[in-house]
């Protein structure tokens, strides 16, 4: 029993339904060949010369078969035997296990769909204040809001706003002074709110800084408007409560997620309403693709709800452990480093290095009781001094029990050190970098957060992929869109937007990128017995893109594009010719 989960629990590695049925269909792709066996039957074969299996026993397939949600057949084309409802050519197009979402946030993703665009270029069109401001005066005549209705808008970025600062109250006062205006910075981890918004958030000169964050303030002590992490709270939670979150919105949202080859999808810091929510929807309507729902824990109190299984799915939702935030952003400049920010924010001073969101004493508290009661961990660390406290905590907790099995994952790891990369190999600590930062801003890392030496080692893919380290890579969506070719292409070329490469290092080939959002990222949320690969008795879970990614420059990947996204056995995306 623990503290702050409330109860023991044992993580299982798979449903024992889906070992067996792993285990039957692999004796009957052995024995189909048999005179005494039957034909196989299956509901679809995939033929052709581009199939990437990620699975070393069958690395020469051309043919892949599968019956109902399952994969009954792998192997070479003339060795086929069985019988199929529907043969597919593949031509040219290559075939791949679904693309996993290694950390996301689902319900973020559906709650923001339709909220004002402020995000630059490729995401959105504003290119400084006045297009921001524009934008939305524009969204507010039309949605029709009337005075005193609340405002939102996600995605602003003032690395790319030609001013280079944050949009303040006067700015967004300057739109509307009878809306209370928000908007949400593109990591996630900052706002920024006009006069009204302020005044119904109960933000005013007299508000404290909360512990893990800070509200920015003028000369005379009045809020600017700009928010930092734990600080954008009293906003957040008036514009996006749990009680919004349409089924409308979740199905568009997995749409989008299919589009882009996906086949499961991470809620990365869910509320117990949302996991709900889901389960509910899944229930109702069902669902379109796996979801794996990571529970927020940063509550002093916080508790595993109790009746919800742990690490099993129900209609296709899984309660799959917890998540914790240590520090912030870097392209806020609130990660917590273990060296100066580069350049430090306005007004603050030549040594400021970020700060962390929790003391140490909260983070050994809580690794202890989740990894003493098997509860799988996401936690957030950007800063390399961040990612130390994770460190420190898991070894202190081993000191107490032996971890086992943990696989405690390091969301976007951004700056981690060699010397840190070596005590989390020896921890079983699987790293899920955002290596979608190297395009996004990877100009801004260089030139104005952590310099040109550090920003070349942001995102170490090629350092972990040397200690033979599993690790995955991920677009923490809706922070930007869940395009899985884009994120292979930075993961691969780690080109600037303005095309300099940042960390030649680092890059890593076609193939290992690839593996991050498969094989490895069913491991990273133990389910590397059912997914990942193209291996008989796993599930049906497919993608079939244009051409083949082996086979092209790295330079040219993001000219791919998903044709089809097969989930469970049914296609769930299909592109127009």
């Amino acid at each position: 029993m623990n503290a702050d989960t409330g109860m023991k629990i044992v993580f299982g590695r798979a449903p024992k339904s889906l070992m067996a049925g792993g285990l039957l269909a692999g004796l009957a792709a052995l024995t189909g060949c048999a005179p005494s066996s039957p034909p196989l039957q299956a509901d679809r074969l995939w033929v052709g010369e581009h199939i990437i299996t990620f699975d070393d026993a069958h690395a020469d397939a051309t043919a892949v078969a599968i019956a109902g949600e399952r994969i009954v057949w792998v192997g070479r084309r003339e060795d086929w035997r069985g019988e199929a409802r529907e043969t597919v050519e593949l031509g040219g197009r290559a075939l791949l296990p679904g693309l996993i979402d290694a950390h996301g946030h689902l319900s973020f993703s559906a709650r923001t769909a339709n909220l004002a665009n402020v995000a630059s270029p490729p995401v959105g069109a504003v290119g400084d204040i006045a297009s921001l401001q524009a934008v939305l005066r524009s969204y507010i005549e039309e949605r029709g809001f009337a005075p005193g209705e609340w405002v939102v808008g996600v995605g602003y970025d003032d690395s790319l706003i030609e001013e280079q600062r944050h949009p303040d109250r006067d700015d967004l006062d300057a739109v509307s002074d009878a809306h209370p205006i928000a908007l949400i910075h593109v990591s996630g981890h900052l706002a920024t709110a006009n006069s009204l918004a302020l005044e119904r958030a109960g933000i005013s000169k007299d508000t404290p800084d909360p512990l893990g964050g800070v509200i920015r303030r003028r000369a005379d002590g009045e809020p600017n408007g700009v928010l930092e992490e734990t600080a954008t709270a009293p906003v957040r939670f008036s514009v996006m409560g749990g009680g919004d979150l349409s089924a409308a919105d979740i199905h568009a949202a997995l749409d989008i997620y299919a589009s882009h080859g996906i086949t499961t999808v991470q809620d990365g810091a869910a509320s117990v309403a949302e996991l709900l929510r889901f389960a509910q929807v899944a229930d109702t309507d069902g669902l379109a693709l796996d979801v794996e729902v990571y529970l927020a824990a940063m509550e002093p109190g916080f508790r595993m709800p109790l009746g919800q299984a742990l690490g099993e799915y129900r209609n296709r939702v899984k309660l799959a452990g917890v998540k914790m935030f240590l520090d912030g952003s870097p392209q806020g400049k609130t990660a917590y480093l273990s060296e100066p920010y580069f350049v430090p924010p306005p007004g603050l001073s030549a040594d400021y290095r970020g700060y962390p969101t929790v003391p140490q004493e909260f983070v050994d508290a809580k690794v202890a009781g989740f990894a003493a009661a098997g509860v799988p961990m996401l936690v957030h660390c950007n800063g390399d001094a961040a990612a130390e406290m994770l460190i420190d905590a898991l070894d202190r907790a081993a000191q107490s029990a032996p971890l086992g099995d943990h696989r405690t994952v390091m969301i976007h790891a951004q700056t981690v050190r060699e010397d840190q990369l070596d005590r989390m190999a020896a921890q079983g600590v699987v790293p899920s970098y955002f290596s979608a930062h190297t395009f996004y801003w990877g100009d801004w890392h260089r030139d104005s957060v952590l310099g040109p030496q550090r920003a070349q080692r942001i995102s170490p893919t090629a350092s972990t992929l040397a200690r033979d380290m599993p690790f995955t890579v991920h677009n923490d969506s809706p922070i930007v869109p869940p395009d899985m070719i884009r994120l292979v292409w930075a993961t691969a070329n780690r080109l600037t937007r303005s095309g300099q490469v940042l960390g030649e290092a680092q890059r890593l080939d076609a193939l290992e990128a690839l593996r991050a959002v498969t094989a490895n990222a069913a491991y990273q949320s133990f389910e590397e017995c059912c997914k990942g690969t193209l291996t008989p008795g796993k599930q049906a879970d497919l993608v079939v893109l244009s051409s083949d990614p082996l086979s092209m420059p790295a330079a040219d990947l993001l000219d791919l594009d998903v044709v089809e996204t097969v989930s469970r056995g049914k296609t769930v995306f299909l592109a127009l010719n």
